[in-house]
């Protein structure tokens, strides 16, 4: 009997164990059975706090929403979510949160393999309310609490638009939201005005604070007025949402009234129109401009070199030594980039505020002087301004400062040089995530600068391992899409032997060569600063002369 009673339980042991594994493989199976419980969603309860509409002057209205939050799959049944909405009544609009609860989300969304829940979906929602579909929040918040996050912003848009496309079809007077959460890199995943009718920014969100990629923000005032800023570009109704208490969401609603506030002062240069199109072309027979920062002079002699690029402080400036070195750069017929660092100022006034003095114009008389230099000769000259600002690091002064800020600097920057008729005008973020944060607008510019170096990581000693030019340049040009500008690479480089520099440049010559929005390309032909990394040997992006010329060699041979 004892043994009889041994087998009996471990047969029931097995049947529980197979009942949980099939359950759990096949979940979606079993939450589409018509209970309520297995559709709706507890993931995301928020509230709307404020509705901001760029139309009504910014106003601030308190537009309540009812939110219902459900959970889809494919074979969802029809059943299952009239059992899961018959509850919500009264007056108030919907807003309807969709989540995909499914691994591979997005390819099956986009491939068809929810159009039939989708429509089912629609076929239930109420006729005489006004619905907000809100499908898979949160997509660039640098986390993978949910199978949409961290993915490709390409395949989240696809997706999205082929929600979009399905549900409109299905019915025609829904509106489709997309909710960011407002994190850094929000505008990457831009599905397309023509597929939005309003946004929605989260605060408070569970995947926001999970996420460590960017420091926290000081306050809700100042996370508000950061979160709103990254939807600039996107001119449609902007709800904002909150989870948490109800002393939290009074709280919140006082904050986002004053980020408004705040936001309204620099709202001529901020809500500029913003179309994403075509950057201008060089022309078809043209090559790229081809440059180095070469301080040594070791590759400045090739023929094939037409620009030199100088890095200018202010003690520079007030030394006579950028004049100096501008003129011989000008004196051996070679174009100039110039990269003005506003730091390092020999009449000792404070280098932590250097984009406010800037505003202020402490330093007019330094930045007229170069002006002034610039001006001697009739080649043209490309001024970057306070480069990679968008980097949440300190190596810089005008890094990881307010991006309004950093604007207005800049703009007053380039404003002192408007009658200097050879000067092209260069915005250089390094294209990081969140770069367009910090855009000074499509008036003030003319190209955008990004930099690309073949080491993702410091700690990566073996170069074999350092990303192609051609993987970083798409990641950071789909970065710059919102400008529409052409594209200057004004810095770029590659460590280890000589051969697989020559291998990966001869590479990056073909993507040159392919993408005519790049007008040029500057090498970087030191090493780096040895200071910024610490224990590790700073590397050296140097190269010979007979690197240059396959380089050189590769891009004519792909023009």
């Amino acid at each position: 009997m004892k043994a009889k009673g041994v087998l009996l339980l471990a047969a029931g042991l097995v049947l529980i164990g197979a009942w949980v594994f099939y359950r759990k493989r096949f979940s979606p199976f079993f939450q589409s059975g018509g209970y309520a419980t297995d559709v709706l969603n507890t993931s995301f309860t928020e509230q709307t706090i404020g509705y901001i509409n760029r139309a009504d002057s910014l106003g601030v209205t308190s537009q309540g929403l009812q939110h219902i939050s459900i959970q889809l799959h494919p074979n969802t049944a029809e059943t299952a979510l009239v059992s899961a909405l018959k509850g919500h009544t009264g007056e108030r609009d919907w807003l309807l949160t969709v989540v995909a609860g499914q691994e591979g989300t997005l390819n099956m969304v986009a491939n068809g393999k929810y159009d039939d829940a989708l429509r089912s979906l629609c076929r239930v929602l109420p006729a005489k309310k006004h619905v907000y579909l809100r499908w898979d929040p949160d997509m660039e918040v640098p986390v993978q609490r949910f199978s949409w996050q961290y993915q490709s912003p390409a395949d989240y848009i696809a997706a999205f638009r082929h929600v979009a496309e399905i549900c409109r079809k299905a019915k025609p007077d829904l509106q489709i939201m997309w909710s960011p959460a407002g994190y850094p890199g929000t505008d990457e995943y831009w599905p397309g005005e023509d597929v939005v009718d309003a946004i929605a920014i989260s605060i408070e969100g569970e995947s926001e604070r999970a996420a460590t990629a960017f420091p926290q923000e000081p306050d809700g005032q100042t996370a508000l007025r950061r979160k709103l800023i990254r939807t600039r570009f996107m001119n449609k109704p902007v709800y904002v949402l909150v989870s948490g208490s109800d002393s939290l969401v009074h709280s919140l609603q006082h904050d986002l009234k004053e980020a408004v506030k705040e936001i309204k002062k620099d709202s001529g240069f901020l809500f500029q129109q913003y179309n994403i199109r075509q950057a201008p072309q060089r022309n078809p027979k043209a090559l790229p401009l081809i440059g180095l920062y070469d301080p040594r002079l070791a590759l400045t002699s090739s023929k094939a070199v037409q620009a030199e690029h100088l890095f200018v402080d202010l003690g520079n400036i007030q030394t006579g030594g950028f004049a100096k070195d501008f003129e011989a750069v000008t004196g051996r017929g070679h174009q100039v980039i110039v990269t003005v660092e506003p730091w390092r100022d020999g009449k000792v006034r404070k280098d932590s505020s250097v984009l406010r003095n800037t505003v202020q114009g402490v330093y007019d008389e330094e930045f007229k002087s170069l002006f002034n230099t610039i001006s001697k000769t009739n080649l043209p000259v490309y001024v970057r301004f306070a480069h990679e600002m968008e980097i949440p690091i300190h190596r810089y002064s005008w890094q990881s400062q307010d991006p309004a800020l950093y604007i207005r600097a800049f703009r007053h920057f380039m404003e002192l040089g408007k009658d200097v008729q050879n000067v092209k005008k260069v915005w250089g973020p390094a294209g990081d995530r969140g770069s367009m944060e910090w855009y000074p607008g499509d008036d003030i510019v003319d190209f955008v600068s990004i930099a690309i170096y073949g080491l993702p990581d410091k700690n990566i000693t073996d170069p074999v391992k350092q990303e192609s030019f051609e993987t970083i340049f798409n990641r950071k040009v789909w970065r710059m899409r919102f400008a529409s500008k052409p594209i200057f690479v004004t810095e770029f480089g590659v460590k280890g032997p000589e051969d697989y520099q020559a291998q990966w440049l001869e590479k990056a010559a073909a993507i040159v060569a392919a993408h005519r929005e790049v007008m040029g390309v500057c090498y970087f032909n030191l090493a780096d600063n040895p200071e910024v990394w610490g224990n590790i040997p700073a590397p050296d992006w140097g190269i010979s002369q007979a690197t240059l010329r396959r380089f050189v060699d590769a891009l004519k041979a792909h023009h």
